[in-house]
């Protein structure tokens, strides 16, 4: 699995400080803790307010960026390409292995269902 990609340099984006919005009371609308990065080279834009904490949203922030720019640059072969490809895989073989099982205990019920109506055939027939 490939690194986490470094942020970019800090002369590549700009960043603001924002008003939050959204659920969180009064005093998330009233502090500037929202951080919006805007990268100059490709005109990604994003905006972050995961959470009240303002260092914790740069800090987040720029690794979205650098995630972003990385999925630009690579594609296929980014990290978050390969992390997203991974673990559709294993949600597909979960869901195969699923239905395997109640497939499986569906013919075994059938099973059951025959072979005691065979029994009950018989002893109706001997008597």
């Amino acid at each position: 699995m490939p690194d986490k990609p470094k942020p970019p340099p800090e002369s590549e984006f700009t960043e603001a400080f924002l008003k939050g919005t959204g659920p969180g009371g009064q005093k998330i609308n009233k502090t500037s803790s929202a951080v919006q990065l805007k990268h100059i080279p490709t005109g990604i834009v994003l905006k972050v307010q995961e959470h009240r904490s303002r260092s914790q949203n740069r800090k987040l922030a720029r690794q979205m960026l650098a995630e972003r720019i990385e999925v630009l640059e690579k594609g296929n072969k980014s990290r978050v390409a390969v992390v997203g490809e991974t673990k559709r895989k294993r949600k597909s073989s979960a869901v195969k292995k699923s239905k395997r099982k109640y497939r499986l205990l569906d013919e075994a019920k059938e099973k059951e269902k025959n072979i005691t109506t065979a029994k009950n055939g018989e002893g109706e027939s001997l008597g």
